[in-house]
């Protein structure tokens, strides 16, 4: 690996990227590889390259492993001027993120915390997940021919269980307090050399850039006024804005965008610290939400996401369940169907600018995380037209909406 090292986000302890380290042992504070103070795009066709090989002047990697991509990245940034205009704003585009190999970003950080386990030599994976996590890594693990170790809520649903099982993971449903969970995998792994990809790992936050630095050469490297983020553990948001930051020290931008961590109301433990001018999280108590996949109600880099919100004039804002549903139907009336958690960004957005944050005149871009198929259960909130007609009837019935 390139020389590269890690570094505490919180008390600036440094670390070897060699190692496998997760989090400061001085202040259990996450870590993350030291910023890239230069560095350009690679030439050549983006479609015929990964996002770790076009962007690999920012990766710790000398060589990449080819086997390990499924073609992740390189996702659409589409124009919506109707779901702008019901904002009232002038411009929104939409990363969709649910065209990823296993239909969310998860694959983004997957990919580069995979190859860096196989730089390391370690042979097994695993991660916490019982959202998009889950079947990103049991898939990628699969590829890489790594022995995947999945462990999962003891009540997750039965239709979450099945698209990570099929991919032939060690699906492990663990009992007990889940908020627990992510630690003890952590301190298990170090003793079984297990590598855990968890939520902010420093490699998938890593991965993350890749959002922005895709939105910048999608833009004409124009920054958007804001970068809204729906937010659960906080690692997708931090490695989005680092990849912004990094961009800016390398002098493909001239600015950095506002960035919006997004939550649902019913489990909101970083905006209600940042309404409330914290510094640190508190565990949100009894946490509800039809938004699951962001559903953490102890959100290991909550801290750095308020630090980063203070320091580059981020905002943090939490929706209703009401807004999420309707922010859903309006983003499928679009062609956009994904999981509530997705549509928690374009609620923010409405929300925002009824407030006046986001004025008319902004551009805003919105990061879909994820799949509409991941969770369809949620179409049971909705309610959803059908019709019935005898095929010779179907002529008569079809005429009945001439005209409309």
């Amino acid at each position: 690996m390139v020389e590269k090292g890690l570094i505490c986000t919180n008390c600036g302890r440094s670390y070897e990227l060699k190692q496998l380290h997760y989090r400061c042992g001085s202040c259990g504070e996450p870590l993350e590889v030291t910023l890239y103070e230069g560095g350009g795009i690679a030439r050549g066709n983006a479609l015929a390259q990964s996002v770790l090989s076009r962007y690999k002047a920012f990766f710790p990697f000398e060589t990449l492993d080819s086997r390990v991509s499924l073609g992740e990245g390189m996702t659409p940034l589409v124009s919506s001027p109707a779901l702008a205009a019901r904002a009232g704003i002038g411009s929104l585009l939409l990363k969709n993120e649910s065209q990823n190999p296993t239909w969310s970003f998860k694959d983004r950080g997957t990919v580069a915390g995979v190859q860096h386990a196989l730089k390391l030599g370690i042979r097994r994976i695993g991660t916490v997940s019982t959202g998009n996590m889950a079947p990103s890594v049991a898939a990628y693990g699969s590829r890489a021919g790594l022995e995947t170790f999945v462990l999962v809520n003891e009540g997750i649903p039965k239709e979450k269980l099945s698209p990570i099982g099929i991919y032939g993971a060690h699906l492990i449903k663990v009992a007990g307090d889940y908020g627990r969970l992510y630690h003890e995998s952590l301190r298990i792994g170090q003793e079984q050399d297990i590598y855990f990809i968890n939520s902010d790992a420093p490699m998938r936050v890593e991965g993350s850039k890749t959002i922005a630095f895709e939105i910048c050469e999608q833009l004409a490297f124009d920054m958007p006024d804001f970068v809204v983020v729906p937010t659960s553990a906080g690692g997708n948001l931090r490695g989005i804005a680092k990849g912004f930051r990094e961009f800016l020290r390398a002098g493909l931008i001239h600015r950095l965008p506002r960035m919006v961590a997004a939550q649902a109301r019913g489990c909101s433990p970083i905006v209600k610290a940042f309404e409330a001018g914290r510094l640190e999280i508190s565990r949100e108590e009894a946490p509800r939400t039809i938004a699951h996949a962001i559903e953490n109600p102890l959100p290991p880099s909550g801290n750095e996401v308020l630090r980063i919100l203070r320091k580059e004039e981020g905002l943090a804002v939490s929706v209703t369940e009401a807004s999420i549903l309707e922010a859903q139907r309006t983003l499928a009336m679009e062609g956009f169907f994904v999981q509530p958690a997705s549509a928690v960004g374009y609620a923010a957005v409405l929300k925002l600018a009824e407030a006046g944050t986001i004025k008319e005149e902004d551009r805003v871009v919105v990061v879909l995380t994820g799949s509409g198929l991941k969770y369809t259960a949620a179409l049971d909130r909705h309610t959803l037209e059908e019709e019935t007609c005898a095929l010779e009837n179907l002529g008569d019935h079809l005429l009945q909406y001439r005209g409309l």
